[in-house]
């Protein structure tokens, strides 16, 4: 079975930067997308950043020009390096990826971030 491990989460104070690794084990070759997804205490969770090929990646609006997502498609991994991170970015992170065709896609588990001085 496939399966992917975030990690790279934390604390870390107003202002400063985490890197959120994930990569996906088992028999697998590819993903058509790879995307992070974020949930905060008492909210739904929602779509930080999303990576397809030959497009160019979506930010949500409240993270766009400070997180920037990339991909390792030999190694079957995502990242998303985080700046300027804000309390409000305190959150859940998930890792998700899209397969091609009819084949299952496939959440993480989830790291924790959390923004606190």
């Amino acid at each position: 079975q496939v399966q992917l491990v975030e990690s790279g989460g934390g604390l870390v104070q107003p202002g400063g930067s985490l890197r959120l690794s994930c990569a996906a084990s088992g028999s697998i070759s590819s993903f058509y997308a790879m995307a992070w997804y974020r949930q905060a205490p008492g909210k739904q969770r929602e779509l930080v950043a999303r990576i397809r090929t030959l497009a160019t990646p979506y930010y949500a609006d409240s993270v766009k020009d400070r997180f920037t997502i990339s991909r390792d498609d030999a190694k079957n991994a995502v990242y998303l390096e985080m700046k300027s991170l804000k309390f409000e970015d305190t959150a859940v992170y998930y890792c998700y990826a899209e397969s091609y065709g009819s084949r299952p896609d496939y959440w993480g588990q989830g790291t924790q971030v959390t923004v606190s001085s």
